[in-house]
C-alpha cells in the first residue's frame, strides 16, 4: 500500500509516476474522499468536544444541587450523542472507501525502471552462456517427456484436469533433486534459513502481499465450514505469501536487519485471462513447484540486497550450465506490489528463445505497510517500516523443462547436469524404459 502521507501531499505526482505502470490513478476520486474524511473527521471531534463539555456542565449542576439543568443539559448529551454516532457512522463509511481505493492502487515504480508497455520493452541486462546450438532438430520438452514414457499430460487430465502433469520414474526423481539441490545451495551456500509453511493461507495474508483484493481471480480458494468459526481459506500462488507474512504485525529489533529465508513449495494458479497462451507443457500450468527466496531488510539496503537476490538465483542456472539473460522490467510489465524487477530467462532450444525462469523483486515498503512489518531504528528508537523482497530461486517446473530441452540427445535420451548427478545415485542420462 502507498504512502497516504505522499498522497495526501501531491496527488498528481504520485500519479505521474504510477503513469510509468499503465495505471491511472482517479485523483479527482481521491480528492474527494479525503476532503469529506477531513469535513467529517472535523464534524466528529467537534461534537466530542461538545458532549465532553456539556458532561462536564452537567457535574456542576448536579453538584450545584440544580436538577432542572442538569436534566436540560441531560438532553442535549443524548442528541449530542445521536449526532456523534451518525458522524462516526459517516466517518467509517468514508473511510472504508478510502480503503478499498487505496487497496487497489499498485506500488510505484522505481526511478531506474525503463519506461514501456509490454514485455517487448524489457532491458536486457546481462547475458550468461551462449545459447545452446544443436547439430540436429531440437525437441520440446513434451515431446522429449512423452518419448521418455516419463510424462503424462493424459493421465493427469484424467485424474484432475488441464494444465496439470503426471511425471514417473527418473523424470520424477530428476524434478525431486532439482528441488533439493536448489534449497541446499540457498541454504548451504548463500546462507538463508529454510522455512516450511503452509499450502493454505487466510485473506489477512494475501492482502498483505498484495494479492488481495485485486487479483482473486486468479486464486483457488478452499471454502471452510462456517460452524468451525474459520473464515475461507486459499491455496498459496507462491511461496511469497505465507513466508513474507512471517513478519506480519512484528517489530523486529535487528538493528542490522536482514532476514533470509528459502522455501520450497507447491503453487497454485488459476492462470485467469490466460487461455490460449502456453497450453502445451509444464510452461504455465495450474500446480508447479518453486523454491522460493525471501528478504526482509533494513530500508536502506533493499536495492543493494535485490542484486544480492538475482545474484543467487543466477547462481543455480550457472551450476546447471543453462544459458539465459537478465532483463529488467519496463513499468508496463512490472508487477502490483513491485517496485523494482528483475526476470532471469532461460533459453529453451525448443523454442528458440528465451523464457522467464525467477522473477526477482525489490517491494520496497509497499507490503510491510499493508502487514505492518516493522523495524526498530536503532538511530531513532521508532518503529519503521522494513523492505520485503522475493524471488524464485528457482521455478522447478521450468527448470526441469530448460534441462530436457538443452541437456537431449538426437536419440531423445536426456543427458543429467554433473551437479545433479550424485541426487540421482550416479546416473548420468535419462533413457526410455521399455
Amino acid at each position: 500500500m502507498l504512502d497516504i502521507k505522499a498522497l495526501r501531499t501531491d496527488p498528481e505526482a504520485v500519479a505521474k509516476q504510477l503513469l510509468t505502470k499503465g495505471y491511472t490513478l482517479d485523483v479527482a476520486t481521491f480528492i474527494e474522499l479525503e476532503e469529506q474524511r477531513k469535513s467529517i473527521q472535523i464534524e466528529t471531534e467537534q461534537l466530542q468536544q461538545s458532549r465532553n463539555s456539556v458532561s462536564k456542565e452537567i457535574g456542576m449542576a448536579m453538584k450545584s444541587g440544580d436538577k432542572e439543568l442538569a436534566a436540560q443539559l441531560k438532553a442535549q448529551t443524548s442528541t449530542l450523542g445521536d449526532d456523534l454516532s451518525r458522524a462516526k457512522e459517516a466517518l467509517a463509511d468514508v473511510q472504508h472507501k478510502m480503503d478499498n481505493l487505496l487497496a487497489g492502487i499498485p506500488n510505484v515504480p522505481h526511478s531506474s525502471v525503463p519506461v514501456g508497455t509490454s514485455e517487448d520493452d524489457n532491458v536486457e541486462i546481462r547475458r550468461w552462456g551462449v545459447p545452446t546450438a544443436l547439430p540436429f532438430e531440437a525437441k520440446d520438452h513434451v515431446d522429449l517427456g512423452e518419448q521418455l514414457g516419463m510424462l503424462d499430460f493424459e493421465a493427469a487430465v484424467k485424474i484432475t484436469g488441464s494444465r496439470f502433469a503426471v511425471m514417473t520414474q527418473d523424470l520424477a526423481r530428476l524434478h525431486r533433486a532439482l528441488i533439493q539441490f536448489m534449497v541446499n545451495t540457498h541454504a548451504d551456500e548463500h546462507g538463508y534459513t529454510e522455512v516450511y509453511v503452509p499450502y493454505l493461507v487466510n485473506e489477512h495474508s494475501l492482502k498483505g502481499t498484495g494479492q488481495l483484493p485485486k487479483f482473486e481471480a486468479d486464486l483457488f480458494k478452499v471454502p471452510v465450514d462456517k460452524d468451525s468459526g474459520n473464515n475461507d481459506l486459499y491455496l498459496i500462488p507462491t511461496a511469497e505469501v505465507p513466508v513474507t507474512n512471517l513478519v506480519r504485525d512484528e517489530i523486529l529489533g535487528d538493528e542490522n536487519l536482514h532476514h533470509k529465508y528459502v522455501a520450497h513449495t507447491p503453487c497454485f494458479r488459476s492462470e485467469a485471462g490466460s487461455y490460449g497462451r502456453d497450453t502445451r507443457g509444464m510452461i504455465r500450468q495450474h500446480q508447479f513447484e518453486k523454491v522460493e527466496l525471501v528478504h526482509i531488510c533494513r530500508p536502506d539496503r533493499s536495492e543493494e540486497v535485490l542484486e544480492e537476490l538475482v545474484g543467487h538465483a543466477e547462481v543455480i542456472l550457472q551450476k546447471l550450465e543453462l544459458p539465459y539473460r537478465t532483463v529488467i522490467l519496463c513499468g508496463g510489465d512490472l508487477g502490483f506490489s513491485a517496485h523494482k524487477t528483475y526476470d532471469i530467462e532461460v533459453w529453451l532450444p525448443g523454442q528458440g528463445k528465451y523464457r522467464e525462469i525467477s522473477s526477482c523483486s525489490n517491494m520496497w515498503d509497499f507490503q510491510a505497510r499493508r502487514m505492518q512489518a516493522r523495524w526498530r531504528n536503532p538511530e531513532t528508537g521508532r518503529p519503521e517500516l522494513a523492505h520485503t523482497l522475493n524471488g524464485s530461486g528457482l521455478a522447478v517446473g521450468r527448470t526441469l523443462v530448460a534441462i530436457l530441452e538443452n541437456y537431449q540427445n538426437e536419440d531423445g535420451s536426456i543427458r543429467i547436469p554433473a551437479v545433479l548427478q550424485s541426487y540421482m545415485g550416479g546416473k548420468t542420462e535419462l533413457r526410455s524404459v521399455d
